[in-house]
């Protein structure tokens, strides 16, 4: 443990240069007197670190020093790829990881690409849930990690949509991140592929042995067959409305996606057809933007909104 900690003090003032003992006991999650102690056994054994006084002072190491102990673990190696992510990272059970393999990379490249480097972290941030939504809680999230890479089967209890619970033996086959939420790829021992969402699995048991994996299977080309088939399975109708002049960016934000442009009719107004879930879902959506928009077709859309604005009409007239 003090071992791992020493290599990244050690690396923290190659990539960064000087640093307060206050700034690296921040970062190694320490206390200030851990710093001094560990300061002092890096200096013991040979590395040219040395301290500046006074307020702008601190630790660094002798010009032109540079640790050749670098080489990235299987573990901060397999987590490279959520560099950027933290967040993520943490919940897979490899925030610490993740953190060493960047840090590493960083003391490995020579200066100007590291500065390059270290410019593009501090001014491009990865935020991945959408707007008014927190992430999922996904308490069993690093274990199913650990099976996908293990190749392990497990069993689950799953809440399905609608709220039924039911059990599964599975055989997990990655982990996909999409919009804050975490899905699992999985299947049933000799049957297809389906995702799950994480956050429904209400208990689970990894069991003994181990699975293959269907030869030819990506989990990229099978999320993205999925996702198109998903939406066109999700919009199964259509309605006509027109909307005001300046409601475009609303109302994209509203059904979650680009809406067609059309000419303006002599008030300015648009008329566009888009795609919808359903007409009670639909009519749900559109009375967000009160009196921006106005439902053409079809005529049961076009009912239900008008029965909505009369129910609301006597509410506040009362």
């Amino acid at each position: 443990m003090r071992a791992s900690r020493l290599l990244s003090l050690l690396l923290l003032l190659q990539t960064r240069g000087r640093m307060t003992a206050t700034e690296l006991a921040e970062e190694l999650e320490v206390s200030v007197r851990t710093v001094y102690r560990d300061v002092e056994a890096l200096s013991s054994s040979g590395v040219p670190v040395y301290a500046d006084r006074g307020p702008t002072g601190g630790y660094q190491l002798l010009d032109g020093y540079r640790t050749r102990l670098n080489g990235l673990t299987a573990a901060e190696a397999s987590s490279l790829f959520l560099a950027g992510m933290p967040g993520p990272a943490a919940e897979l059970g490899l925030g610490d990881v993740a953190a060493n393999a960047e840090l590493k990379l960083l003391a490995a490249l020579p200066p100007e690409p590291r500065s390059q480097a270290t410019m593009m972290r501090e001014r491009f941030h990865l935020d991945v849930p959408g707007w008014y939504r927190g992430a999922d809680d996904v308490p069993h999230l690093a274990e199913v990690a650990e099976a996908v890479w293990d190749q392990r089967p497990l069993r689950m209890r799953y809440r399905r949509w609608g709220r039924q619970e039911v059990d599964r033996v599975i055989h997990p086959y990655g982990l996909v991140l999409k919009g804050g939420s975490w899905y699992m790829v999985a299947a049933p021992p000799g049957g297809d592929p389906r995702t799950y969402r994480v956050s429904r699995i209400l208990a689970m048991e990894t069991l003994q042995g181990r699975f293959e994996r269907p030869p030819g299977f990506e989990l990229a080309e099978f999320w993205q067959a999925y996702a198109k088939d998903f939406k066109q399975k999700m919009y199964t109708a259509e309605a006509v409305i027109r909307f005001e002049p300046g409601a475009e960016s609303l109302l994209e934000y509203t059904l979650s996606m680009p809406v067609p442009m059309s000419e303006p009719d002599p008030d300015g107004w648009r008329t566009v057809t888009v795609p919808i879930e359903s007409v009670r879902h639909a009519r749900w959506l559109l009375l967000r933007m009160g009196a921006s928009v106005e439902v053409l077709a079809p005529a049961e859309l076009r009912d239900l909104m008008r029965q909505s604005v009369a129910e609301l009409c006597k509410i506040y007239q009362s």
